[in-house]
C-alpha cells in the first residue's frame, strides 16, 4: 500500500499521473517495448531454458502437499534463522545469471525471478516471499497463455527497491516445440521508462 503522507512530491505527483487513463497507457506501452527490445532477447537464453528444464525434471513428480510443504518451509526462511532451501535457490548458476542481468540494467530491473512448469522458483536475483507461484494469477495466466502471453501489473510502490515498479510475467519456452516451459516476472523501475 501506498503511503502518500511518507513519499516525497515527486513521487506523489507520479502516483497521481498514473491514475489517469492517458499515463497507464503510456507505462504499458512503454513496458511493451521493453519486453520486444530487450526482455525476449535474455529471456529465452540457454541458462534460462536449461536450468527450467533440469527442475522440470523432479519438480513433474512432486504432489501438491510436497509444494506445500517447501512453500511452507521457504516463508518461514524468510524470516531468519537458517536457510538451505533459499540458500540452495540464491546460490545457484541461474540465480548468479540472473543478478548479473539485474545489475548490468542500472536499476532498470528491480527484481528477476524464473519459476518451472509447477510454479515453484527456480532462480532469482533477490529472495521472494514465497517458493510456490503456481498459485498466483500472474503465473497462472502467463504459463497458461503461451508465447503471446504478456502480463503487465499495475504500477506500486516496492519497499525494497524503494522504487515504483510494475511486474511483467511471460511464458519461457521450449525453443524446439515453441511451448511454455515455465515463466518469468521481471520488475521494472517504472521511472526509468522512456
Amino acid at each position: 500500500m501506498i503511503r502518500k503522507a511518507f513519499l516525497p512530491l515527486a513521487a506523489i505527483i507520479f502516483t497521481a499521473v498514473l491514475a489517469s487513463g492517458a499515463a497507464a497507457s503510456d507505462y504499458v506501452s512503454a513496458i511493451r517495448t521493453l519486453v520486444e527490445e530487450d526482455m525476449r532477447g535474455w529471456i529465452q537464453s540457454d541458462e534460462i531454458v536449461t536450468a527450467i528444464k533440469e527442475q522440470n525434471k523432479t519438480s513433474a513428480t512432486l504432489s501438491q502437499s510436497e509444494i506445500d510443504a517447501r512453500d511452507l518451509q521457504w516463508r518461514a526462511e524468510t524470516e531468519g534463522g537458517a536457510q538451505p532451501l533459499i540458500n540452495a535457490v540464491l546460490g545457484n548458476p541461474l540465480s548468479a545469471y540472473l543478478k548479473e542481468i539485474r545489475a548490468k540494467a542500472d536499476g532498470l530491473y528491480t527484481e528477476i525471478f524464473v519459476m518451472d512448469m509447477r510454479g515453484l522458483n527456480v532462480g532469482q536475483s533477490d529472495i521472494t516471499s514465497d517458493y510456490w507461484q503456481g498459485d498466483e494469477e500472474k503465473w497462472q495466466g502467463a504459463f497458461g497463455g503461451g508465447a503471446s502471453a504478456v502480463l503487465i501489473d499495475e504500477v506500486e510502490f516496492d519497499d525494497s527497491s524503494q522504487a515504483y515498479q510494475s511486474q511483467v510475467t511471460l511464458a519461457v519456452l521450449d525453443p524446439s516445440t515453441r511451448q511454455p516451459i515455465g515463466a518469468i516476472t521481471v520488475g521494472v523501475n517504472v521511472d526509468m521508462l522512456d
